[in-house]
């Protein structure tokens, strides 16, 4: 049997079943951090719906009042105007037939894809390339709008997009281990918050059925649901 390390047994004595609250969650997080770089805290919530069924899909925008710690990378198809405002508004790359090419040549290397609506002609032609990455402009996620001067500076400030994966769970990052205790707690309620009330029609049953938090290198660790106001 291999011999484990000192980081391994620290995290095998952990009571795998204990439920936690969310102070109590990041400061075990904290005692088990890396101090070689600042890990993500992330949280995991497993719901009780079929993502498979349209009216049971959990999806939507939340701006994190700490924000996320993360550079985000966000092109833009646009136009004109603009093109000008989403540039002086911080994004990574502008463009319209040319960043539709030099997308479909596989430089897909961005976390959020705005456009303007007279711009979505040429965005339909990459469904292929954005749908499976998630990165497909929405008008329901706000991610297709004439105003991407602000779309531009929510996600560069904090904005985040949760949405269920298959298995019917919800995987974000909701800060940096480097946050203050009070920051995390903040996008942890500010995000369980907004997907309580996302709750789709079709669910059936318990919605909220176990949500947990972890950390890059940390060990998963249970919160109690009674933390999560709604559930």
């Amino acid at each position: 049997m291999a011999k484990l390390n000192k980081k391994q047994k620290a995290f095998a004595e952990l009571d795998r079943e204990k439920l936690y609250s969310v102070d109590d969650a990041i400061a075990t997080l904290r005692k088990h951090a890396s101090k070689k770089f600042d890990e993500t805290v992330e949280l995991a919530i497993n719901l009780g719906v079929d993502p498979r069924h349209a009216d049971q899909m959990v999806r939507g925008m939340i701006s994190l009042p700490a924000g996320t710690g993360k550079d985000v990378k966000v092109a833009v198809f646009a136009k004109g105007d603009n093109a000008d405002k989403a540039t002086a508004a911080g994004a990574d790359k502008v463009g319209a037939e040319d960043l539709m090419e030099d997308m479909q040549a596989g430089n897909l290397d961005y976390d959020r894809v705005i456009a303007t609506p007279d711009m979505m002609g040429v965005v339909g032609r990459l469904g292929k390339v954005l749908g499976p990455k998630g990165l497909m402009p929405n008008p329901k996620l706000g991610t297709v709008t004439p105003n991407v001067e602000q779309a531009v500076k929510d996600a560069k400030g904090g904005q985040v997009e949760f949405r269920v994966e298959k298995m019917g769970i919800v995987h974000t990052g909701i800060g940096k281990m480097s946050f203050k205790d009070a920051d995390l707690k903040a996008n942890f309620e500010a995000l369980t918050q907004a997907i309580v009330k996302a709750k789709p029609s079709g669910a059936k049953g318990k919605y909220v059925k176990k949500v947990s938090l972890t950390s890059t290198m940390g060990p998963g660790l249970k919160v109690d649901l009674t933390e999560v106001e709604g559930a």
